[in-house]
């Protein structure tokens, strides 16, 4: 049963029948579900539907599900986004991470897993004022955006939570281990680069070549919000 305002979820997945499985359990959950079947149906849909979450299948066909996610996050697409997969290994989270999808679903698909997830990401969000601040930029935890000297910066959930703990933790150098757990709750390391990934993504957006860096990288150690 769908009901009125009830948030919307894209499913961008090639199995039909896990598809349709999707998209039934999202409904009966009180969610809207739209279904695309290919990468270029989906981007089209996400462009035009604008949805609150996006299930994308990792093995789509004629282009990769995370191929797909770094092209929606490319155009501009902050929406969480969840990348259905078969392997749990720690290459395969990196490699879901670093295409800047949010979080993962594990196959044989359940439903009860998936939708905790779903509510995971798309709770309401608390209604505060509370905003931090550092110089110029300003970050407001309610709504999930930066102002940076006059401009709103759209953030992904995650560009949000690096951002949100750099903020927390000013002028303080933070170690790539701390940032891991305390962003992504991972405690692996390796060669993944996915804090480098993310931080560029960061810079980006809130910084300019007429202001200086606020996110400095500490070689060897990690990265410290500071003036320069």
């Amino acid at each position: 049963m769908t009901i009125a305002h009830s948030p919307c979820v894209l499913v961008i997945e090639t199995d039909e029948s896990l598809a349709n499985q999707l998209s039934f359990d999202l409904r009966e959950a009180g969610y809207e579900a739209i279904l695309a079947h290919d990468a270029a149906s989906g981007l089209q849909y996400s462009r035009d539907r604008q949805p609150a979450l996006i299930v994308i299948d990792r093995m789509l066909s004629g282009e990769s599900g995370l191929s797909l996610c770094k092209n929606l996050r490319i155009a501009g697409m902050c929406a969480p986004v969840l990348v259905l997969m078969a392997r749990d290994t720690v290459d395969d989270r990196v490699a879901c991470l670093e295409a800047g999808a949010d979080d993962y679903v594990l196959k044989p698909y359940r439903p009860e897993d998936f939708l905790k997830l779903i509510r995971l990401y798309l709770k309401p969000e608390v209604d505060t004022s509370e905003q931090l601040r550092f110089g110029d930029l300003i970050l407001d935890v309610a709504t999930r955006r930066a102002i940076h000297n006059g401009r709103t910066i759209d953030l992904t959930m995650k560009e949000f939570e690096l951002l949100k703990f750099l903020m927390e933790h000013p002028r303080e150098v933070l170690t790539r281990e701390q940032i891991l757990e305390n962003v992504w709750g991972y405690d692996f390391m390796g060669e993944s680069n996915v804090i480098e990934v993310y931080i560029r993504y960061l810079r980006l957006k809130i910084e300019d070549e007429s202001h200086k860096r606020l996110i400095q990288t500490v070689r060897g150690v990690g990265y410290v919000l500071r003036e320069s």
